[in-house]
Order: C-alpha cells, then structure tokens, then sequence
C-alpha cells in the first residue's frame, strides 16, 4: 500500500535553558499513522536503520546551542507499534469512528537559575538572607527552590562594552580610567572580563575573555573612536558571547544611551540577553542634563532593559558619579543570591515565563527591593 506520509519532515528540541549542566532527551510515546501525518514525519526524508520489534530508529541532527555552530546528533526512537501499523491498513470508515491516541512530546527540563539581589530602602545590598526568606513563583505558581546559594562563590565574566562614538569623545578618557578602576577592584582569579568598544562598528578589544589586568588596561587604553553608535549591536554580540560561560553573567554599558546604526533592533538586543541570562547594568553618561541632543529615548530603553534582567542603571555626570556606580556594582555582585528551581508546570502556550520572587519572614522585608530577571524563554531564537 502506498505510503501516506507527506513529503517532509521536521522536529523541534527545547534546549536547556540553565548555566547547570543536564542531559537532555526527547521521548515519543504512541506513534501512529495519524500522528505521522500530524508532524508532517516521512520515512525517506532521514537516515534510518532498522532495530526490529517494531521499532525503527530514525537519526535527526539539532542545534543544543546555537552560539555553538555544531551540530549534536542524536538518535530518536519512533515507536511504530503492531497495532499502529494496523489501523493505517483499516478502512477509512473504521479508523474515522475510533479516535486518535494521544502522543506525548516529553522533554528533560532543567534547572532553571534564578540570580536575585536584594536592597534596603537606602539601596544597600542585604546579605545574610536564607532559603526559607524567599518565595519563587513562575506564571504565579509556587515553585520548590533545588538550589540555594550565595552568588560571590561562583566564577563571574563581565563584558564591559564602552560606547566610542563622537557623542562621547569628552568624556572618553575619564571612562577609560574608570573602567580600569572597575576591572582592578572586582576581578578575581577565577573571573575573567572582556572589553567591547562600539561606535559605528563593534570589536572586542580585548579578543575573549581574560583575568590578566594588565592586558584589560591595555585593551581599554587603546580604543578606537568612530562616528555612530551601534548600542543594540553590542548588547547582542556581548550577550552571545555569555551564552555559553558558566556562572553569573553581566554587562556592563557605558554610553549616553543613543543608538543610530544598529543591525539588530532593540527587542532582538532584550532577548539575547535574557536568553544568555545576562544581567545588564547601565551608566548612562549624560554631560550636561539640559542638553537638547541628549537621548532620553535611548535612555528609558536601557532603563527598562537593566529592569528586565534584574540588573540597575546609573546616571554619571562627574567622574566621581561613574566611580560610584562602578562600587555599586561591584557590592550588588558580591552579595547577589543564586535561586534555581525544575519548572512544576511541563508545558506552557507562550514560550516566555516569567519569574517573581518575594522575601517574607523578614521583619523589614516591607522595605526590601528584589530584583531578578523578568522570565526565560523556553525556546531560543536563531541567531
């Protein structure tokens, strides 16, 4: 008998979403004709060996991460029971009275990390909390923390991306000694940082990620100015960079907040960064408030994107207000909690979830400012 199948075939994995490593698999239960046809599954459109006992072992190829530009290859097993086989031969009149089995798509999910800071009403980091000080929900259900820690223990990789473009050529050399100030006081051995620069262009000055002070001084005393400012540009880049280190992940911008070139748009920018579940800090340099040139939609945009991945941003008028924001940032890493929770819920009809976390049993809790990423994504995009 002819096969029915279509001419096609294709299949989707979720992949992990978590720094923790796991292992995932995908399983297929009650395989039928029917179902075939619904994902559109062709016998000769893959590589396949027969295994016998009614099984047929099909070989797919699927990107785990997509910043990686291999390819893992798996086996995916279709069960192709007697009985399936059976009712693709009945008469269409039977097989149009008996309803179709259900199938099961099942796949692994992991940890999913949380990283969480928690301040007074005066702004100040506040340590010293525990496990049971902190209530998890994703899509408002409660969910049960697997992991708890205290996040200064974990190795920590910053891309510091420095805006190079003419709108910053003044005050370029005192966030040129900043930076470095910055590099020089939070890196420990097991950390590492890279430098970005961006103008119309965007480099990595520093060429990955690296410990050595002396070569971060250096890739950071030798910036390049240039003419525009591709902002978005170097969120995306730097945040593909991240994707892949383990840890706790940051950027840190400096820039007055305008972008002018960009090939990426500023919700593809938001995205690769909570997909690589990078907290971004911004310090918006701003020369003279009153300014007309000054770029206040730029600026919200980066206020909401430090909002949305549980990070701060910080307006620098003087040296001394960039030297500031660097300790304040440099205090929050030293004192941010790691949450990392299995999702209860399997499935989900949108493939963004988001994420709240409270403190409770805590007398002064009222006043505490929790911030967190907004959610994750439970599929990546391409890129």
């Amino acid at each position: 008998m002819a096969s029915r199948f279509p001419p096609r075939f294709r299949a989707r994995i979720l992949e992990p979403e978590a720094a923790l490593p796991a292992t995932p698999h995908l399983s297929v239960s009650c395989v039928t004709p029917a179902v075939f046809r619904r994902y559109r599954i062709a016998k000769n459109d893959v590589p396949s060996t027969e295994s016998g006992r009614g099984w047929r072992r099909y070989n797919l190829q699927f990107s785990m991460r997509k910043a990686i530009p291999s390819l893992l290859l798996v086996s995916l097993c279709l069960t192709l029971a007697a009985r399936s086989q059976q009712t693709s031969k009945a008469p269409e009149s039977n097989s149009s009275q008996q309803s179709e089995p259900t199938t099961t798509l099942k796949v692994d999910v992991n940890l999913v990390n949380v990283f969480v800071t928690v301040t007074d009403a005066k702004g100040s980091p506040v340590g010293g909390l525990k496990k049971e000080n902190f209530v998890l929900q994703e899509d408002g259900r409660d969910q049960a923390i697997s992991v708890f820690d205290k996040e200064s223990a974990l190795p920590l990789s910053i891309a510091l991306a420095i805006d190079t473009s003419l709108s910053t050529r003044h005050d370029l050399p005192l966030e040129q000694q900043s930076a470095k100030r910055f590099a020089r006081a939070i890196l420990r051995p097991i950390d590492a940082l890279s430098v970005y620069a961006f103008s119309e262009v965007v480099y990595e000055a520093t060429r990955g990620y690296t410990a050595d002070v002396k070569k971060i001084d250096e890739s950071i005393d030798h910036l390049r100015m240039g003419a525009a400012t591709a902002l978005y540009d170097a969120i995306y880049l730097a945040s593909r960079s991240l994707d892949h280190r383990k840890g706790r992940k940051v950027i840190v911008l400096i820039t007055d907040g305008g972008d002018t070139i960009s090939k990426v748009d500023y919700k593809e920018a938001v995205r690769s960064a909570e997909e690589a579940e990078a907290i971004v800090y911004s310090i918006i340099i701003v020369p003279i408030e009153s300014s007309a040139g000054r770029e206040t939609g730029g600026e919200h945009a980066l206020i909401q994107l430090s909002e949305d991945t549980g990070g701060k941003y910080y307006y620098a008028t003087s040296t001394a207000q960039l030297d500031d924001a660097f300790r304040k940032i440099s205090d929050e890493l030293r004192t941010q909690y790691l949450l990392a929770y299995y999702p209860s819920q399997k499935s989900s009809f949108s493939d963004f979830r988001r994420i709240e976390v409270k403190i409770n049993g805590v007398p002064e809790s009222g006043a505490y400012h929790v911030r967190h990423r907004a959610g994750y994504y439970t599929v990546k995009s391409e890129f």
